[in-house]
Parts: structure tokens; sequence; C-alpha cells
């Protein structure tokens, strides 16, 4: 993809920290979260239901990896790891790409998981039909 932000990547703001056949492992240079990362396939694949199997089971190893490096280097307390996909789920860069965030203790949010904003009361559906399993 000619305008892909990740099939182009710049290295201003991020840098690759590891690397095997089919993905790299990225951190921004300067973090919102220390130690806080992604995991991006080297071909442009716009979701996470896109990769290959090859792909699926080399972000599953460089994961592992990144997990090792990031307890070494900065011993969070927790993760967080996921994926956004499409616009209404938060994908801003439509070039998969796998959150590996560490979390820690002093954190404003500690203990707050990926689904507590879903949970919310203001996270209502406004016309929801119901859907009836037969």
């Amino acid at each position: 993809m000619n305008n892909c932000e990740y099939c182009n990547i710049s290295f201003e703001n991020q840098k690759i920290i590891l690397e095997n056949k089919h993905c790299f492992y990225l951190q921004l240079i300067n973090p919102e979260i220390e130690g806080s990362g992604i995991i991006i396939p080297k071909e442009h694949r716009e979701t996470v239901f896109d990769l290959t199997e090859e792909e699926w089971l080399s972000t599953y190893e460089l994961m592992k990896e990144a997990k090792k490096e990031i307890d070494k280097i900065h011993k969070p307390d927790g993760y967080n790891v996921g994926w956004n996909c499409g616009s209404v789920g938060g994908q801003h860069i439509f070039h998969s790409h796998l959150h590996v965030i560490p979390r820690y203790v002093d954190e404003t949010y500690a203990g707050k998981g990926i689904r507590n904003w879903i949970k919310s009361p203001d996270n209502k559906r406004v016309g929801k039909k119901e859907i009836t399993h037969e």
C-alpha cells in the first residue's frame, strides 16, 4: 500500500526492537506508557483477520519475545494485549497491529481491563434490536 504508514515506516518516532521472518515489534521513542509497542506484519494486512497462518504464528512468537524484553527492562505489573479492527473498533491505521501494553500499579486506571469502557452505562446502543437464538 503506497500510503500505509506501517508499510512505509519513517522511524522518526519509532524503532524496531525485535523482528522475525514475517513481523516487526516496534516501540515509540517517547511512549505514553513505558515499554508499550506494536507487532505488525511486514506485508500489508488490513486487520488481524487477514493474517496468514505463518504471520499469525510469527506474531505469537514475537509477542512472547517482546514480553521477555519488556519484563527485563520495565518490570510491569500486568499487560493489555489486543487488536483494534475497523474504524468502529478503534483502528486508525489500517495495517494490522497488535498492541502490547505493559501496565503499572501506579497508573490512574490500573486494574481497568480493555473491556472496562464497553461495560460502562454510557456505552449503550440506541435502538438496538433484540437478537434471539433459536
